[in-house]
């Protein structure tokens, strides 16, 4: 596969209706509007292009968000480009050139690979502008698996969702930092806002959970998956020797049974059955921060950004996370929260033994500096005006979005 994207960019189709004569029209593929990262800001950012006078085109396999979608007065079309067949990805590259010859598509903005492949030929059979969003490292061990990636970065314009991942696209890929715009994951200040979560919440919480009253809580929000760390959490807990404290692991199996049995057998055999709880699917999640003292993110590979630590500060949350990744760019350590070595439990409770033995003034001091720290870097305001900025750039001299 070629690396070099410029000549892939389509040329503006001179028999297409000016872009000047009507509002900018912005076209996101994603494999479906399901949960997660991904399909929050894609949601976010059609509202984004809605409130800013142009026109929002969400095309997945469907989902139970896509009502988010035309909450905020975006367009949903359900295409089957979840599949990573590829006779459907075949068929996807038409369908989608459909849709942007007869919806007027300005640009095309990819945020998965399968979707990107037929998002891209689909571009240059459509003449349209292309842009895509870099959400991870992916698996790149082999040179089949990064020529399967590499389509994330044909985009006109690539956007890293962290510094870090700007530097592996440089690095693995070979894609000069010129053509990529990093621009964090946002988190909607409206929702994690401390003043906005009603104690009533959070007691309620407390009391879905059967959490008693006047113990210390520790939080490892995110997926059971083994990568996230669950069981060097596990082991931390052990090591931090306490038995006044309640740790809740939180976050749906999806589907990983074995697992889960697995880390439950584990609490068991360490004899932490009454202190460490796995937890399924919380619905509220700024509550669920809200009653815990310290908030932690143990992954063993680095994360692409980290939104658990962004949203656990925005509410003035202690926050450990570990230190590689996005997590260096979102937490500050020593005055937003710490940074621990991977896979160390050691360190993950030398942690957690300091976090929960701060004083009141320290503890407040940290959690106004990390709320000043994700209000300033991580809002989704910012998340979205920035992208909005990239689309006015590849439009250059047409009409812009929010002109």
């Amino acid at each position: 596969m070629d690396q070099d994207t410029d000549h892939n960019i389509p040329a503006p189709d001179e028999n297409a209706e000016p872009v000047a004569a009507r509002a900018p029209t912005v076209m996101q593929v994603l494999p479906a509007l399901v949960t997660g990262g991904v399909e929050r800001g894609t949601v976010d950012l059609a509202g984004a292009v809605v409130s800013a006078g142009g026109r929002a085109i969400v095309v997945s396999a469907g989902g139970p968000m896509v009502h988010e979608i035309t909450r905020v007065g975006g367009e949903h079309i359900e295409l089957p480009v979840d599949s990573k067949n590829p006779f459907v990805m075949y068929k996807n590259i038409q369908r989608l050139a459909d849709v942007a010859a007869a919806e007027n598509v300005d640009i095309i903005h990819a945020r998965s690979r399968a979707p990107a492949w037929s998002a891209w030929h689909a571009a240059k059979r459509s003449n349209k502008r292309f842009v895509t969003t870099f959400h991870g490292t992916y698996g790149h061990a082999n040179i089949f698996k990064r020529r399967y990636n590499a389509i994330m970065t044909r985009g006109e314009r690539i956007i890293a969702i962290s510094e870090f991942i700007a530097g592996h696209i440089n690095r693995i890929y070979g894609i000069p930092l010129a053509k990529i715009r990093v621009i964090h994951r946002g988190v909607d200040l409206d929702r994690f806002d401390p003043a906005k979560v009603s104690q009533e919440r959070v007691i309620n919480q407390a009391e879905k959970w059967r959490l008693p009253d006047g113990m210390p809580v520790v939080m490892l929000p995110g997926r059971l998956t083994r990568w996230k760390g669950q069981t060097v959490f596990i082991e931390a807990i052990k090591k931090l020797g306490r038995d006044d404290v309640q740790c809740l692991i939180v976050g749906s199996d999806q589907g990983r049974i074995d697992y889960r049995k697995e880390l439950e057998r584990e609490i068991e055999n360490f004899g932490m059955t009454g202190v460490i709880h796995v937890i399924d699917h919380c619905d509220d999640m700024p509550a669920a921060y809200m009653l815990t003292d310290v908030v932690v993110s143990a992954s063993t590979e680095p994360e692409a950004f980290g939104r658990v630590m962004a949203e656990a500060q925005a509410l003035g949350r202690q926050v450990i996370a570990t230190d590689h990744g996005g997590a260096r760019e979102t937490v500050i350590a020593g005055k937003t929260g710490w940074l621990t070595p991977p896979d160390d439990p050691d360190a993950l409770a030398e942690a957690l033994s300091e976090a929960l033995n701060q004083d009141p003034a320290t503890r407040e001091s940290f959690a106004e500096a990390a709320m000043a720290h994700v209000r300033e870097n991580f809002s989704k305001q910012h998340m979205c005006e920035q992208t909005l900025d990239v689309y006015n750039e590849i439009l250059g001299g047409e009409d812009q979005v929010g002109s």
